[in-house]
């Protein structure tokens, strides 16, 4: 199932044209005393819960611009920021 994702360069395309980067989770924490299972923590567990999430995509067959997009998980469209 497909959907559309805007793009700020290129504008709404569809979202066969984009990689999926994730959740995005803010700034890259301190390596200072991180620890190995910290570090695993940040980049690979995400919350996964239903309702809007905001996420991180590529336009890999466009622009070549990393960008964040607000998804609503449980209609898989693209939504507004929470306030």
């Amino acid at each position: 199932m497909s959907f559309l994702i805007t793009c700020p360069t290129c504008g709404p395309r569809n979202a066969y044209e984009f990689r999926y980067g994730g959740e995005d989770k803010g700034p890259r924490p301190a390596e200072d005393g991180m620890t190995v299972e910290a570090w695993m923590d940040y980049v690979h567990r995400n919350r996964s819960v239903p309702g809007v999430v905001k996420e991180w995509w590529f336009h890999r067959d466009g622009c070549a611009t990393w960008f964040t997009v607000y998804r609503d998980t449980t209609t898989n469209r693209e939504a507004e920021a929470p306030p």
